[in-house]
């Protein structure tokens, strides 16, 4: 069970802290980093389906553009909170910075449960969105992209909106858009694609293959469909999955132990990525507590949900046949757990290297938005291949050079990037 108090702004701020004092940063550049250059909260008053009106809260935070500008998606989620888009936004600077790219990080939220929403009510709480942060994005200032329960038709909405607002067309405003209204070839596939290129270079570090190799994974989101799916592609097998069942408000773990069939899962799981856990026996799946993906004989564990599921009061629980956990979510491991993790021997690739995939083919989709021009699927991912490969050898370089954990030196390169270009533009 997760902690209560738990702050994912305080645990990022501590990664920081750490990273801050081994590369000497000033005080001053310490004072800027560690906190957003801007943060917005407002209320969206939609008239409902039933006549009514209801008021949500939303947030837009910016944590730092030096680099250029920001860029992170947008959740909607019942339990957001302003301390989660922090370290969300705070953790896509470091994203952006790892894989070199233009970009600094931001990161958006509505309270509110889309479960409960209808389309129409959705597309009125985007427009509401846009309508509330116009004045401070855009694609010169913060290019917003989908997040937790957020899709393409979310993004085209806010577009649509943006586009009435200023009067002109600006398809690089927004990222993760319908392919054809300008999207991206491969940007569904990236984040999980990328967390599978990055687990192929550590165990070909390791000296194997991926070939055999065995995971469970957390969530049967996006991010997860597809890093089983390319994984597989690879000759890997998924075990186990852990996700969400709204109706029952609690996790379970749906495990097959030759192996979970890819696609006759997709066919009992709805666009939530929640799994009907009614059909489960039809594809022969055992149904596990939810912590119990944790718990599974594997080499590999992929956390894919959100943030805090690796905790002081879980981590023990992991098999000790686990040799690599990669983090496709944001935050999901906790200073705590990474201690212990670090004793065990268990190599961590830290988030915001592992899943850095999305915000690279949301940064390839800009481009080819603003250029109005498009690349083909296989470009784009070998693209992506070639940006998420080249940002693995230069965190394990650093990581086996200075015999620090890797989540360590990625947050050095990130952080050492981002405040040399403070430094540069003269704001420290």
């Amino acid at each position: 069970m997760a902690v209560e108090s738990f702050n994912p702004f305080r645990m990022a701020q501590q990664q920081f802290d750490v990273v801050a004092e081994r590369l000497g940063l000033d005080t001053a550049t310490r004072q800027l980093l560690r906190e957003p250059e801007r943060e917005i909260h407002f209320s969206i008053p939609i008239r409902m389906d039933d006549g009514g009106t209801a008021v949500f809260r939303g947030f837009r935070v910016q944590h730092n553009t030096a680099r250029g500008p920001s860029k992170g998606g947008i959740r909607f989620h019942p339990h957001e909170t302003i301390d989660t888009v922090r370290a969300l936004a705070m953790w896509m600077t470091w994203k952006t910075a790892v894989v070199d790219l233009p970009l600094g990080g931001g990161k958006g939220g509505v309270i509110c449960d889309p479960h409960n929403l209808s389309m129409r009510e959705q597309e009125a709480l985007c427009r509401g969105w846009i309508r509330k942060v116009a004045e401070c994005i855009g694609p010169e200032q913060d290019v917003p992209a989908p997040d937790v329960m957020t899709t393409a038709q979310h993004m085209l909405w806010m577009l649509d909106e943006y586009e009435r607002i200023t009067g002109r067309k600006a398809p690089g405003f927004i990222t993760g858009k319908p392919v054809s209204m300008g999207g991206s070839l491969g940007r569904t596939e990236a984040t999980g694609y990328g967390v599978i290129y990055i687990l192929r270079e550590a165990v070909r570090e390791a000296g194997g293959s991926l070939a055999g190799v065995s995971a469970s994974v957390q969530g049967f989101g996006n991010v997860a469909q597809h890093a089983i799916e390319l994984l597989t592609s690879y000759g890997g097998k998924v075990t186990a999955v852990a996700c969400w069942d709204q109706r029952e408000q609690r996790a379970f773990t749906y495990r097959k132990r030759e192996g979970i069939d890819l696609p006759a899962l997709r066919s009992i799981t709805n666009s939530y990525g929640e799994i009907d856990r009614s059909r489960a026996d039809e594809l022969g799946l055992d149904v596990l507590d939810g912590d119990d993906w944790l718990k599974q004989d594997v080499d590999v564990l992929i956390p894919a949900a959100l943030e805090n599921q690796i905790h002081a009061e879980n981590v023990r629980s992991i098999n000790p046949r686990v040799r690599f956990i990669v983090e496709g979510a944001n935050g999901p491991t906790t200073p705590e757990a990474d201690e212990y993790l670090r004793e065990t021997g268990v190599q961590l690739i830290p988030d915001f290297l592992a899943n850095a995939g999305g915000v690279t083919c949301s940064y390839f989709e800009q481009v080819q938005s603003n250029m109005n021009y498009y690349w083909t699927r296989d470009e784009v991912l070998s693209k992506l291949d070639t940006k998420m490969t080249e940002a693995y050898y230069a965190v394990s370089e650093l990581a086996q050079k200075r015999s620090i954990p890797m989540r360590e030196a990625a947050t050095m390169i990130a952080v050492s990037r981002v405040a040399e270009a403070c430094k540069l533009r003269g704001w420290v």
